[in-house]
């Protein structure tokens, strides 16, 4: 991605979180809270997370933990670039990824909050740290825009124990196509995590193309493949149900998630993402 769409997407994400966010509340996104108060017992929609398990052993009944909302959240945006995120049909879903670090930086910042960002691929690439300057928003779009993601692998699992390496709480946002291999079951008892799905729609829904000689973005091996019929409609089965085992590990780690295609608007996705429109 050239430097001029980079600069564009970034002074396109800040005029939308410092002008366009509705309501009285300034911030995009709420995380929880994370300095503990006291103990209550549990309440029908009380966050099973919550419940503390000892002293419900103890007691024999449920408790759980209250927290008092802390004024400001560490807010971490994530990136997995590897080589099948240097694909779109409308844009490449690499540029939709900066896009949304952006507009994710900026809604931190505007609220107070400190941002920082880490770049993974086969292993951690770039990283800043905690900061409230709007500079670090370019950076990271700069670094995600221009970063050659195009015959590397994806290592979920470096990307986690980083992460999990954080020391205070934080609201971490995972950008990724999610096509790999990974478990976010400890980490998201350790922060509050969210998956953001980048996705091109030709990928779930390819149409019937015939013969052709394709590259493996991962290895940069090429392969011919008959793309129709009985292949077609096999790949799309298997996307299916790859992105049902997906979206149950999201809802069994407890975090929340959303899929931003191509030709989405990243800016609204988030909004409905975070209840605000």
């Amino acid at each position: 991605m050239i430097d001029k769409n980079i600069k564009k997407l970034v002074i396109k994400a800040r005029k939308q979180v410092f002008s366009e966010i509705p309501g009285n509340n300034p911030s995009l996104f709420k995380g929880e809270g994370f300095d503990f108060v006291e103990l209550r017992e549990y309440q029908p929609g009380d966050d099973i997370k919550k419940i503390d398990w000892l002293v419900t052993a103890k007691l024999q009944k449920p408790y759980v933990k209250l927290y008092k909302e802390e004024r400001e959240l560490n807010v971490v945006v994530a990136f997995m670039l590897n080589g099948s995120m240097f694909f779109g049909t409308k844009r490449f879903k690499q540029e939709v990824a900066a896009e949304i670090g952006a507009i994710l930086g900026f809604a931190a910042i505007k609220n107070q909050d400190n941002f920082s960002y880490f770049l993974f691929a086969d292993k951690e690439y770039s990283s800043i740290r905690p900061t409230k300057h709007t500079s670090a928003v370019t950076r990271c779009a700069e670094a995600v825009g221009r970063f050659v993601s195009l015959g590397k692998r994806a290592d979920f699992e470096i990307l986690t124990k980083r992460l999990f390496k954080i020391r205070r709480k934080s609201l971490i946002f995972i950008v990724s196509d999610f096509f790999g291999e990974y478990d976010f079951k400890v980490l998201a008892k350790k922060h509050e995590v969210v998956a953001i799905v980048v996705r091109d729609r030709f990928e779930e829904e390819p149409t019937s193309l015939g013969y052709m000689q394709l590259i493996d973005p991962q290895t940069k091996q090429s392969f011919i493949v008959d793309f129709e019929g009985t292949t077609l409609q096999n790949y799309k089965r298997e996307i299916k149900k790859h992105d049902a085992a997906m979206y149950e590990h999201f809802k069994k780690c407890g975090m929340r998630f959303s899929k931003i295609y191509t030709h989405d608007e990243p800016f609204i996705k988030l909004l409905k993402l975070f209840g605000r429109v």
